[in-house]
């Protein structure tokens, strides 16, 4: 049986279960609880699944992560199951969640053995963009002509563009160079995965993702552009002793080569799957009602070309429960 057709509502309860264990955190200030509980949810919602699961992209390395880190296996692990890789972000958005604020996320992505960049736990330099600018645009050409190109591809001006940056002193001079070039930017705290998404979204009024993010981000953003047919191109950014040396032990020879989507999440057969921790660009957050939640979800797979927006109710079994809107 396909992966797809295994996985994909398995994986939805994956992260429904850790955005759950993460929104009754939600605004308590304590962004590594929050990120402990999604992570003990989805790991234990994923070892019932009927895989042999490998994690990829997770927590960390074995010693500091107690569990989904990088080479963990998880799911039921028979020999009849299906083989997995595995890329995790149990909360993406720590710091949202603890806050309160927008667009945390908990999210998933799985592809066959080999299927996801082994990507080590360092910064990397993007550009993400949607559909009609895919191919446009070129990690090492000015800020000025990207965003010329963009506009032309979407038939509109620059001063129409909006474009995402994360808020960090390494993007003063990014900054700089979007504004003089003319389009809108909007700056965020944390989540640049799930900026990702938005830009290749129509109708979620941002057109692009510039500027250095984390590697695994990224890795998990690629497999949701697959599925949505965005466009990515992005350089691994080492900047701590012994990070390049980590990169060449994980099969990484070239740490200047610029990837696009497809060398980031190459196989044939992706699953993406996210829900909703606080409400977002494109997900609302959990939702808690006397009884039961309610929570909104995004699954995709690359093989059946579909991509489903999920919007769940679960009630607690009592007589007189009633649904919440």
């Amino acid at each position: 049986m396909a992966m797809e057709n295994l996985l994909s509502r398995e994986f939805l309860r994956v992260v429904e279960e850790a955005a759950i264990a993460a929104a009754r955190t939600m605004g308590q200030g304590d962004r590594h609880g929050a990120d402990r509980v999604a992570v003990e949810a989805m790991r234990s919602a994923m070892d019932s699944l009927p895989m042999r699961g490998t994690v990829v992209i997770g927590e960390g390395e074995r010693d500091e992560a107690p569990m989904l880190y990088i080479g963990e296996k998880v799911g039921r692990n028979q020999t009849d199951d299906i083989e997995v890789d595995i890329a995790v972000d149990p909360l993406e958005g720590t710091n949202l969640c603890a806050t309160g604020s927008p667009n945390a996320i908990a999210v998933l992505a799985a592809s066959n053995h080999g299927g996801l960049l082994h990507a080590p736990d360092c910064y990397m330099d993007k550009i993400v963009v949607g559909p009609a600018a895919k191919g446009a645009v070129h990690l090492d050409a000015p800020v000025a002509e990207n965003l010329k190109a963009i506009a032309a591809r979407l038939q509109r001006s620059v001063k129409d563009l909006v474009v995402i940056v994360l808020d960090r002193p390494r993007h003063e001079q990014l900054v700089e160079d979007i504004r003089r070039a003319g389009a809108r930017i909007r700056l965020i705290s944390d989540g640049d995965l799930s900026a990702g998404i938005s830009a290749a979204v129509r109708r979620t009024n941002v057109h692009a993702v510039m500027g250095i993010g984390g590697a695994p981000e990224g890795v998990l953003t690629a497999a949701a552009l697959r599925c949505l047919n965005g466009g990515m191109q992005a350089r691994l950014v080492p900047t701590k002793e012994g990070q390049e040396e980590r990169m060449k032990a994980m099969g990484i020879s070239d740490p200047k080569r610029i990837y696009t989507e497809r060398d980031l999440a190459p196989g044939p057969d992706i699953i993406f799957a996210a829900s909703g921790v606080t409400d977002g660009n494109l997900l609302r957050g959990v939702r808690f009602f006397g009884h039961g939640f309610r929570t909104n979800s995004l699954v995709m797979a690359l093989r059946d070309r579909m991509i489903r927006f999920v919007d769940t109710v679960r009630l607690d079994g009592a007589p007189d429960v009633v649904v919440e809107f």
